[in-house]
């Protein structure tokens, strides 16, 4: 904390201190508080605000509206610390792949889409795809994140990184952000939450929040959560399964938060936003692609509004060094574009997905850092 009063006079910085606090990741409320608690006046965190997320600084003398005393004691008392963007990959179809190093050491996967879809000769939509933990914890048989366990949680900090840092080397504007990276972000649901509140505050000219996503795996109390918060953030449920028994297999998540309590809580969520739901279900040959399967997806679709999302299977065995802890197989593009006609002959909305930057491990499933130098 910096230690100044209006009658003392300059901000005095405490020595002794080994770890800064980063600054980076705070709301504008945040740091309004921290001003206040230095003794400083309000408007200096919403000046604060605007540097770190509207001109994305990293050194406080860039913040020339700041007396320079004020400068040298934040950075004395302060950093400024963004994810660094260690790697990148370009897919044939115009897919990018980014590999961000966190403080620590640790490392998450993001990826930038451009729409398949055009206007003017451009991409109708740039979406990126961003991680909210390292690694996950759900281990669902069909993701290479599972094959990582779950190291930590991301900071709002390093979540907002990944999209700034996309941001400054893309020669177009992101228009579109989901969470369906690695992890699962109702885990990480607070820190989650203040990166939505900092990109899609007027001050940082960044997203609308009808563009940005929310994918889970199902976790229940995380979805009404969002429903009592009057979130206006998208949601997604991976489902994947309309039964029990195979879902339990395909997301052991299931055990805790069987289908029943999943359709319960979006229907609540439904009620409570007048928002409609994005299923998400990946085809997998003999599995879930038969008959049976659509009759009781299109059953389930009925409860609510919705849509469903269907996605290829994209192998992961590479994740695996031992094998992956079930086999699957992905349906045939046939198939694939049969189920869907199906659905839309009994009016159920459905998208289908593409395998963009398949060729560098980025399509849905694919995110896992194989090289991780911090150890377990």
């Amino acid at each position: 904390m910096l230690g100044y009063t209006a009658a003392a006079g300059p901000i005095t910085v405490a020595r002794h201190e080994v770890m800064k606090p980063n600054l980076f990741g705070k709301t504008l409320p945040e740091l309004e508080a921290e001003c206040i608690s230095a003794g400083l006046p309000r408007f200096r965190g919403e000046q604060l605000f605007y540097w770190l997320y509207n001109r994305d600084v990293t050194d406080f003398d860039a913040c020339d509206n700041l007396p320079k005393s004020l400068r040298a004691d934040l950075a004395g008392t302060y950093t400024i610390t963004h994810p660094e963007c260690a790697d990148e990959q370009l897919s044939a179809d115009g897919t990018r792949k980014f590999l961000f190093r966190l403080a620590d050491g640790r490392q998450v996967e993001t990826v930038l889409i451009p729409s398949e879809s055009e206007e003017a000769g451009e991409p109708k939509r740039l979406t990126i795809c961003v991680s909210t933990q390292v690694g996950c914890p759900l281990d669902c048989r069909f993701c290479a994140t599972a094959s990582m366990k779950l190291k930590r949680n991301l900071t709002a900090g390093e979540i907002v990184g990944q999209y700034l840092g996309v941001q400054s080397v893309s020669d177009r504007r992101i228009t579109n952000l989901v969470f369906m990276g690695m992890g699962e972000p109702m885990l990480n649901y607070d820190e989650v939450m203040k990166s939505v509140d900092i990109m899609t505050h007027e001050k940082t000219g960044g997203l609308a929040h009808s563009h940005i996503t929310l994918s889970t795996a199902g976790l229940v109390d995380g979805i009404r959560r969002m429903a009592d918060e009057g979130r206006r953030i998208k949601l997604a449920i991976s489902l994947h399964a309309t039964t029990d028994e195979l879902r339990r297999r395909l997301m052991p998540i299931n055990k805790k938060w069987p289908l029943r309590d999943i359709l319960d809580a979006a229907e609540y969520y439904y009620r409570s936003t007048k928002r409609r739901i994005t299923y998400e279900y990946i085809l997998f040959d003999g599995l879930n692609d038969g008959e049976d399967d659509i009759r009781r997806l299109v059953k389930l679709t009925r409860r609510v509004p919705s849509k469903v999302n269907i996605i290829p299977f994209h192998p992961v065995d590479s994740a695996w060094p031992g094998g992956p802890p079930m086999q699957l197989a992905a349906t045939s593009r046939e198939r694939i574009e049969e189920f869907a006609q199906r659905l839309r002959a009994q009016n159920v909305t459905v998208m289908l997905r593409s395998s963009s930057g398949r060729d560098i491990d980025a399509a849905c499933g694919q995110l896992a850092v194989r090289h991780d130098q911090t150890g377990p």
